[in-house]
């Protein structure tokens, strides 16, 4: 699944704004960036984006789910209404599977409009396209409790991580549909990341070998024994797939930390190895923390909605980050397109910044600069 093109009509800044996302002929990224300064509009275009694809969250988890709305906030000053039009691709549809680029049956077209005299109004013809591509999925796990589906994530520049709970209050979701969870409401909740992890590992030790378990077994007969090695491969057998999944991913990002694990004595703390030292999770910086949740986020979804993948982080779906340097160092940045391509091949980004290092080095990259309601490539 990727979004083709997207139109805007008096929203916001933007008067008539159409444009394109990659990969395009000319850009075989799977990364598009906005780029331009505070006001220039990057926020407008997420959240306008965020908005058509709420619907088909929405639509996928039931035939009679409504999505966002546009606001009167939203309307361009001094216009009658705005209008909004999102064309996506998807392949694994039977009427787009085969069709030449660029013809009637490869897009799914819908959108949401909003007039300040008649109020909130989706549209009849709006929705049409988004309820026959919603009702593919639902058939499909209908037909398969194993079948994929497409990660769809906003992560807006308020995400933030301000604890660490280890005293979960209730249950995670953990189904297919629970990928969407908190997708399109405000963004990702982190502190959900965490308390997710928690209770996966939990089940993960009951299930399997424990890491203290394996510790102690190393300490008697040592790396090198077989009874070691046999308990070893015990428990990689054992792992939680979601869980690896984002092992995976969070080490691909950041190769000096490994191993993120709940330890329960002398007291219940959450750890990872950090250039072979054991840290306390609240010890690392603000950017290392919301990089975890960040990252860890993404692989959570992914792997909670393709339960039969092998590498469930090759799962395709389309992922909204605003600000995506936020808190982030600047060695960090330089090498972050290039990371989010090799982890996450399949998802399609776009990214927002205002930070010249995030598209530094990046070939086939497609980059638009705002600037007062219009954009260039």
């Amino acid at each position: 699944m990727e979004i083709k093109n997207f139109k805007l009509s008096n929203v916001g800044r933007f008067g008539d704004l159409d444009i394109q996302f990659a990969p395009t002929p000319t850009h075989c990224s799977n990364i598009t960036v906005l780029v331009g300064n505070n006001g220039s509009g990057k926020t407008t275009i997420l959240n306008s984006l965020n908005i058509c694809l709420s619907w088909l969250v929405a639509k996928i988890r039931s035939n009679k789910g409504n999505g966002k709305y546009l606001v009167d906030q939203d309307i361009r000053n001094g216009a009658s209404g705005a209008v909004l039009s999102i064309g996506i691709t998807d392949l694994s549809h039977p009427r787009a599977a085969g069709s030449d680029p660029g013809s009637e049956n490869e897009l799914f077209v819908w959108g949401a409009a909003r007039s300040r005299q008649e109020g909130a109004a989706s549209g009849r013809g709006y929705l049409n396209e988004v309820r026959l591509l919603a009702d593919h999925y639902r058939t499909q796990l209908t037909a398969d409790d194993n079948a994929s589906l497409p990660l769809i994530a906003y992560y807006p520049a308020e995400r933030c991580v301000l604890d660490i709970p280890l005293k979960i209050t209730s249950k995670q979701a953990s189904d297919q549909l629970d990928g969407y969870d908190t997708s399109f409401n405000g963004g990702a909740d982190f502190r959900g990341f965490f308390e997710w992890f928690r209770e996966r590992e939990d089940s993960e030790n009951e299930d399997g070998i424990s890491d203290t378990a394996l510790a102690e077994m190393a300490e008697k007969f040592g790396t090198d024994s077989d009874a070691w090695k046999a308990l070893s491969n015990l428990k990689a057998s054992t792992r939680d797939r979601q869980l690896t999944a984002v092992r995976s991913a969070l080490t691909a990002f950041m190769p000096y930390v490994t191993n993120l694990r709940v330890q329960r004595k002398p007291h219940l703390h959450m750890v990872i190895d950090k250039h072979g030292a054991t840290f306390n999770v609240t010890q690392l910086s603000l950017g290392e923390k919301s990089m975890i949740a960040l990252v860890g986020d993404m692989a959570r979804r992914l792997a909670m909605m393709n339960p039969s993948m092998d590498n469930p982080l090759h799962g395709d779906g389309i992922v909204l980050i605003d600000e995506v340097e936020l808190r982030m160092d600047p060695q960090w940045q330089l090498v972050l397109i290039a990371q989010l391509s090799a982890t996450f091949p399949n998802c399609q980004f776009v990214l927002t910044t205002r930070s010249p290092l995030i598209i530094g080095d990046t070939k086939g990259v497609l980059v638009y600069l705002l600037d007062d309601g219009d954009s260039s490539e």
